[in-house]
């Protein structure tokens, strides 16, 4: 049986380095099913960027870390239900999910970006910059309620999939794209997405406060350690490591809000 995280079982913490007795095991709840940051692979384990650092943060508390996948519909019940100590799955930080669990710092910033074709001529990303030009995007996701109020002097082009909207950029029918830098960083490595690239600066929703490591709220000492293990593996390297094998670009310095970037 795999020990609960408890105030017990972090006897050996050093308030310092919020280190945390060797015999510990720290239960790590994820999905599965959010590729590249939560994933099975072909064997069925479970791997992504969720799961690297997960790894790495156990290895700096000097714990054992014990992988649990749940549905993501009931992983906050599940957390609080003590069927694992954390959730480490891309979880965005906001104020009602702070009313019933605890967050880490953040360990990275999901932000929203354009690109554009190479050729293009654009450097800039704002409404002054695109004025007149054709800008893709999914329908039914808050980069329509960006591009409706920010750029009135811009075309908007809904698309039901973000695949067709970049096949359009691809063959010229829209001049940008606006969505996840996540999901578009991604295709950029794609023989498709050799055509583009990124346009202005990325980012945020006003309200968003980045990606978290979610715990019940009274497990204050296992929230310490993680936000002091993060702290270690973000000032050793081990961070950019990890975030390079999966993308080529800053994904932890904090973005623009949307009204910091597009509202002056």
């Amino acid at each position: 049986m795999f020990a609960k995280f408890s105030v017990m079982a972090a006897t050996a913490c050093v308030v310092a380095t919020a280190a945390l007795a060797e015999d510990t095991v720290v239960r790590m709840g994820t999905e599965g099913y959010y590729p590249p940051f939560n994933f099975f692979d072909s064997a069925g384990q479970i791997k992504g960027f969720d799961i690297d650092i997960g790894n790495a943060l156990c290895e700096k508390m000097e714990v054992k870390c014990e992988w649990v996948t749940t549905d993501w519909d009931g992983i906050i019940p599940a957390l609080n239900a003590d069927k694992f100590d954390t959730i480490i799955a891309s979880m965005t930080i906001n104020d009602e999910r702070s009313k019933i669990v605890s967050f880490s710092k953040p360990y990275y910033f999901n932000a929203t970006r354009f690109i554009a074709p190479k050729d293009s001529g654009l450097t800039g990303g704002k409404p002054a910059d695109l004025a007149g030009m054709i800008i893709g995007t999914q329908s039914a996701t808050g980069e329509v309620d960006i591009l409706e109020e920010y750029f009135p002097d811009s075309e908007l082009k809904l698309y039901p999939k973000l695949d067709d909207a970049l096949l359009d950029l691809e063959t010229g029918r829209v001049d940008l794209v606006l969505a996840s830098q996540f999901v578009l960083g991604n295709w950029l490595t794609t023989d498709e997405g050799a055509c583009c690239e990124f346009v202005g600066e990325a980012f945020i929703p006003d309200s968003a406060k980045g990606t978290g490591i979610a715990v019940r709220q009274d497990d204050t000492d296992l929230r310490a350690a993680l936000d002091s293990a993060l702290d270690e593996i973000m000032a050793d390297g081990t961070y950019d490591q990890i975030r390079g094998e999966y993308f080529d670009f800053d994904i932890m310095t904090q973005p623009k809000t949307t009204s910091e970037y597009l509202g002056n």
